[in-house]
This record gives structure tokens, C-alpha cells and sequence, in this order.
């Protein structure tokens, strides 16, 4: 018997689940088809750590998404605030002012009514106090606009969600690809599925498409980033490989976006090539503003300090792929190894470890030794020790005089025992993707909409180009989420 639904949404990760909890709350049925095995559901929101950039201006804000923050956790840290104008600015500088207004403003002003959303669907959040804060004074000082998270990470989303749509009765189908979209006289008739070796239709009258990008298809990534891109490992899911880029494209729909971009970081270089959900994110390797990155050559190749972490990891694992035989070692001194982040105390991590900068030298495999102590000397000699360490803030401890300069958090290596953490490149998602209106509704290439096709989550193109503010990539998946399930409600009523 053929099955016939409202709505069918291709992907089961934050951004899709939220679309189908906003169609279920607008009185339309809707079935989840998700590519991967049920073990493996929920994309690459189930990788992550679960930040979510939010608008708030102060703690009262952040209490309706947090109800369970005390008073006595409020006085015990200084939350700031984060102002629509903030984010504004973040996505204009970090994108070079190329991310598209509409969908930039849509994502801004509805971030903090859509995590209060999610709330009532039974998400629960929590600040970063162990990603994003740091202890000065005696109190939790958050850092770079970004202060809460997800309950339990990215898996804790996953598993919220999951249940929220359970409790609905909304079906999901796993071990189920999406391999077309059908559509009749220019409209959404349903979806082409080939589950194992059998392939079916199923009827509906609108499509959401949230299945991530392209970032596990290495012939892709090679095409369209560029060469050597097939080298970088995956962070998160092997079954992003652009099922609904492509079926969208062959359906009429426009490319938009930054194609040649992505969201790549510095990543464990012993890591499998995709991600591990036992290890989640932890061969992330985040705390490089505190200390070096030595490339093959013994050398320095970006200033570790240009700008809080989450303004520059995104782009950092791009400029390590480009370096010689594509890693680079991580270098810290004792004065700073309490400050880093947990990843760096997982059993699966690369590092070595010495009593002097010598012996260190010798340990870096694949560096060149000589050149590297010469670098470590000349930076410790260009160091203003006059200015304070502060890593809860851009404190201009800078040094002077080096062809490359650190313009923040400069330490000089000298105070032992030393360690080191050898990444490369882990791309996380593309930038490219489909165009969408600001209900959410995939156009195509003339500039109308595709009757019945909607999009959210990663393969969105338009928001993101050359770089990404940390944590916006869940908020923009709920956001757009929640738009375009209720948007595909309404457009099946």
C-alpha cells in the first residue's frame, strides 16, 4: 500500500527534527527519513558540542532558557550580554560582509525566541562554563558571544529531540536514502527512497530538505574546494555526501553560497576519517590561542592570537591542510596547560611531552628541529611581557618584531615540563548550497519558488562565507528549521 504523508523531511539531525516539530504543531503529518542506521542518527548536530549563539542582554534572558540557573550561579559569573547588533557585527566581520542580509537579520532575531521554542519541546540548556568561560577573580567570565549549550552536547540535543518527536508519534525511517524528488507540472509530488537495495515512492505534498552538506564526499570536496581537500578528515558523519544539494539542483533549484568554503578545524591527525561518536568531538583540538602552531618547517603560519578561538577555528583547519604533508603540532608551556580545553586529556589524543625545548624538538615527528628551536627562541625574545595575560579577554600581549606577530595571549615557551598535540585538517560542513527564501522555500535558478520544496540546516548556502562565528551553525538549523516546517505546513493546508 503506498504510504501518502503532508510532508516529508529528509535528515534527522537538529534541523530536521525541529522542522517536524513545527509541522506537527501546525496540524501536518510528516515522515522522517534519515540515510544512516538508527545507531548512527542524528547527523552531524550529534558530533558537536552543542553551543548555540543566542541573543540575550542579560541574565533574565538567559533564564528563560535555563530556569534552573540560581542566584548564586548568576553571582558567581559576569554572562554579559550578547546584543542583536553584536551578532550582527560577528557575522559581518567573520564573513567579510558577504552573508546574505535577509537570512542573517531571520537568523539573528529569531535565535533566542526559537531556543525558548525548543524549551517547551522538552531542550534543556546550560552555560559553557567549560568551554567558553574562564575563572578571573573569582568569577566565570564567558568570552567570544557565546554562552550556552545544548544539555548533554550534541548528543543530549539528539536524544531530546528524538524523544520530543517520539512523544508526537511522528515516524522516522532509517537506513533510508533520498535519491529524487518527484514533482508534477513544477510541483512537490514526493520523494524517490531506496532503503537497502529496494527503491519506492513515497506521496507527499512538500519536501524539507535538512541533510547536511557535501563534506563527506571527497570527490565533491576535490571539485568543488579545491585540490588536496580530499585529504581532510570528516568531523562528524559519513552520510553528508550532498544527497540534497543534488536532488534540489536536478529539480530546478539555484546554487548559492560560498561553494569553495567550508567550516574546517584543527582536527587529532591520528583521528579516523569520520567521525567517532564515542569520541564525539573530543579530537577537536580548540586552545591554540594559548600557546604555538609549528608547521613541517620548524615554523609559525598564522597568528594564534588574531581573535577569540571561536572567530577563528572554523577557518585555522584550511590554513594547517595547506601546510607541508598537511598538520601541524600544537605547542604549550606549563604556565598555561590547567587552562586548556578537555579535549586535550582524552586517551585517543596525539602528543608528546619533554622537560626542555630541545628534547621537545627531537619529539616533533616530522618537524624540522633546528628550524623549530630557532623559532621558539625568537619568539620568546619578541614577547611584551609588560602587557598582562588575560584569556578571558583580547589582552594585547602581543610580541614585536617577527615577521609573523601573535597579537594576543603571547606567552614565551620557557617554563617546562612542554607539550605538543599533532592536528590536521577536519572539515566539519560546506558553505555551498541551495537558495531559500525567507520562508524557507528552495528557489529556483529564475528566482521563484519550487512549489512543496523547503530547506534548512547546512545545506543552505548564503549565510556563511571564508569563515563562521562559533556556535551558529545549531541556532541557524533550528531557526530555519522551525521556519520551514511550519512554512511546509502551511503551504500543504
Amino acid at each position: 500500500m503506498e504510504e501518502n504523508y503532508d510532508i516529508v523531511i529528509v535528515g534527522a539531525g537538529n534541523a530536521a527534527l525541529c522542522a517536524a516539530l513545527a509541522a506537527h504543531e501546525r496540524g501536518a503529518s510528516a515522515l522522517i527519513l534519515e540515510r544512516a542506521p538508527e545507531s548512527q542518527k542524528g547527523g552531524n548536530s550529534r558530533y558537536t558540542a552543542g553551543a548555540m549563539r543566542v541573543t540575550y542582554d542579560g541574565a533574565d534572558d538567559l533564564r528563560t532558557l535555563m530556569p534552573e540557573l540560581s542566584d548564586e550561579e548568576i553571582s558567581q559569573a559576569d554572562f554579559g550580554t550578547y546584543t542583536r547588533d553584536q551578532f550582527f557585527d560577528d557575522m559581518g566581520r567573520i564573513t567579510q560582509y558577504r552573508s546574505d542580509p535577509e537570512l542573517t537579520e531571520i537568523l539573528i532575531d529569531n535565535s533566542l525566541p526559537t531556543l525558548q521554542w525548543m524549551n517547551t519541546k522538552g531542550i534543556r540548556f546550560l552555560p559553557m562554563y567549560g568551554r567558553q568561560a574562564f575563572k578571573v577573580d573569582g568569577k566565570f567570565k564567558f568570552w567570544g558571544g557565546l554562552t550556552v549549550e545544548a544539555w548533554g552536547g550534541g548528543p543530549g540535543l539528539i536524544e531530546s529531540l528524538h524523544k520530543a518527536a517520539a512523544d508526537l508519534d511522528i515516524p522516522i525511517r532509517f537506513d533510508s536514502r533520498m535519491i529524487d524528488i518527484n514533482l508534477e507540472d513544477g510541483k512537490v509530488t514526493g520523494v524517490k527512497v531506496k532503503q537497502r537495495q529496494r527503491i519506492e515512492d513515497i506521496s507527499c505534498k512538500a519536501v524539507i530538505l535538512a541533510c547536511g552538506g557535501f563534506e563527506a564526499n571527497s570527490e565533491w570536496r576535490t571539485r568543488y574546494l579545491g585540490p588536496g581537500w580530499e585529504l581532510a578528515k570528516v568531523r562528524g558523519t559519513r552520510y553528508n555526501t550532498g544527497d540534497g544539494i543534488r536532488a534540489a539542483l536536478a529539480s530546478g533549484g539555484a546554487p548559492n553560497g560560498n561553494w569553495s568554503g567550508c567550516h574546517a578545524v584543527g582536527w587529532d591527525r591520528n583521528a579516523p576519517d569520520y567521525g567517532d561518536l564515542n569520541v564525539g568531538d573530543g579530537f577537536q583540538k580548540h586552545s591554540y590561542p594559548l600557546g604555538l602552531l609549528i608547521n613541517a618547517t620548524g615554523e609559525r603560519f598564522v597568528d594564534e592570537g588574531l581573535d577569540f578561538r571561536n572567530y577563528t577555528y572554523a577557518k585555522y583547519g584550511r590554513e594547517i591542510l595547506n601546510q607541508p604533508e598537511q598538520f601541524a603540532w600544537q605547542v604549550f608551556d606549563s604556565k598555561v596547560t590547567d587552562l586548556l580545553r578537555d579535549e586535550y586529556r582524552i586517551r585517543e589524543v596525539t602528543r608528546v611531552q619533554a622537560n626542555t625545548i630541545e628534547e621537545l624538538a627531537e619529539k616533533l615527528e616530522g618537524v624540522d628541529a633546528a628550524r623549530f628551536k630557532d623559532t621558539i627562541t625568537a619568539f620568546n625574545a619578541a614577547v611584551d611581557t609588560s602587557v598582562d595575560f588575560n584569556p578571558a579577554i583580547k589582552d594585547g600581549r602581543r610580541t614585536n618584531g617577527l615577521e609573523l606577530n601573535k597579537t594576543n595571549w603571547a606567552n614565551p615557551l620557557d617554563t617546562p615540563p612542554f607539550f605538543a598535540y599533532q592536528t590536521t585538517c577536519g572539515i566539519t560542513f560546506t558553505f555551498g548550497g541551495l537558495k531559500i527564501n525567507n520562508q524557507a522555500c528552495v528557489m529556483d535558478q529564475d528566482d521563484y519558488e519550487i512549489p512543496g520544496l523547503f530547506a534548512a540546516g547546512e545545506l543552505v548556502g548564503g549565510l556563511f562565507y571564508f569563515n563562521y562565528p562559533g556556535g551558529t551553525g545549531l541556532t541557524s538549523g533550528a531557526v530555519f528549521g522551525k521556519i520551514a516546517g511550519h512554512s511546509a505546513a502551511e503551504y500543504v493546508a
